[in-house]
């Protein structure tokens, strides 16, 4: 709603209390005299309030300006519109209404055309300054989700390189020890790609879609090894449709790999589970690690960081995660709740 409309709605509500007053008053043609002037300087006052006085100097937080101003100007145009259109009853009538006179003889039309003023001046300020203080915080609103997409963005541009170095990594130790693995690894990296590049563009995701990712990604893991590596999966999605933010649980299955010990043996492990139902996603990474980490890509944990922002921002209040240490055992366990954050 625009301040001309707001501007018209007023003058349109003061014109139907004119015209109550007059007809309860008998329609009597005294009425119309003394107070048709007050309404044209009541919009008048309404103009000036509503196009200048309020948006140039009330919101401009000159507040005692304001006050003295629109004191001064009530009064004045109360005074000069009470000056028309005065003139005594008829014989035999009382005076009618807007006309009424104090005892002494003086004109009360003049408080009445004053309390009229103030009340359409309050009313205009309590409007005007409702509507900023709305427009405000929808700016304010907007500004901060305007900050979030970029936040947003800017995690998702470090994920891709980041994950991107770790696989070819990967396949680089492939080229050295297995040439016949590293053609299979170059296909499951593209599909990988494929995700990184299309798919995490997207707000939303389906989460068979990063589970998926995750198999390509522990099988690029894997391949580079000549025995099997104890990692076990136990992933349950009710509903193909569930979506999920890309990339949000990756981060922990690399970060496993990256300071777990699965290579060494000896009791190591690597079990990832996925319950995703009820509009709730469970997933729980859990890995024995050693002093030392099996692989370095001097990325400093961008991985953990990255996911624990984008949690915060995408799912503030509808998510869980807590992130354990206990001997050489380490877990992650997250739970979001879809149901909440829709």
């Amino acid at each position: 709603m625009n301040r001309m409309y707001r501007f018209v709605l007023q003058v349109v509500f003061w014109m139907v209390i004119w015209i109550v007053l007059w007809i309860t008053g008998g329609t009597d043609q005294i009425f119309l005299a003394t107070n048709v002037p007050a309404f044209f300087f009541q919009v008048i006052l309404l103009a000036g309030l509503l196009f200048y006085a309020i948006p140039k100097v009330l919101l401009k937080n000159r507040t005692l300006l304001f006050v003295i101003g629109v004191l001064v100007g009530v009064v004045v145009l109360a005074w000069i519109s009470s000056q028309f259109g005065f003139a005594p009853p008829p014989k035999g009538h009382g005076p009618g209404p807007g006309d009424l006179r104090p005892p002494n003889g003086s004109p009360s039309r003049f408080f009445i055309h004053l309390l009229m003023m103030v009340i359409s001046c309050t009313m205009a300020i309590v409007i005007e300054t409702f509507v900023y203080a709305r427009q405000k915080e929808e700016e304010s609103i907007m500004a901060n989700n305007e900050n979030l997409e970029t936040q947003l963005k800017l995690l998702k541009s470090q994920i891709n390189p980041h994950f991107l170095f770790n696989a070819l990594n990967n396949i680089y130790a492939l080229s050295v020890t297995n040439s016949d693995k590293t053609q299979q690894s170059i296909g499951t990296l593209s599909n990988m790609l494929r995700y990184v590049l299309y798919d995490c563009d997207r707000q939303w995701v389906p989460l068979a879609k990063e589970v998926d990712y995750i198999k390509d990604y522990l099988e690029l893991f894997t391949l580079k090894s000549s025995k099997e590596l104890p990692i076990t999966m136990d992933l349950e999605i009710a509903d193909d449709a569930i979506l999920i933010a890309p990339m949000l649980l990756v981060p922990f299955v690399e970060n496993a790999l990256k300071h777990g010990n699965i290579s060494s043996g000896t009791g190591a492990f690597l079990n990832i589970a996925l319950n995703a139902r009820d509009e709730t996603i469970h997933f729980t990474v859990k890995n024995t690690f050693s002093a030392q980490p099996e692989q370095k890509d001097h990325i400093g944990g961008i991985g953990i960081a990255n996911v624990k922002q984008r949690l915060a921002i995408i799912y503030p209040d509808n998510h869980t995660l807590h992130i354990s240490q206990e001997s050489n055992i380490f877990r992650v366990d997250l739970k979001i709740d879809l149901y909440a954050h829709s």
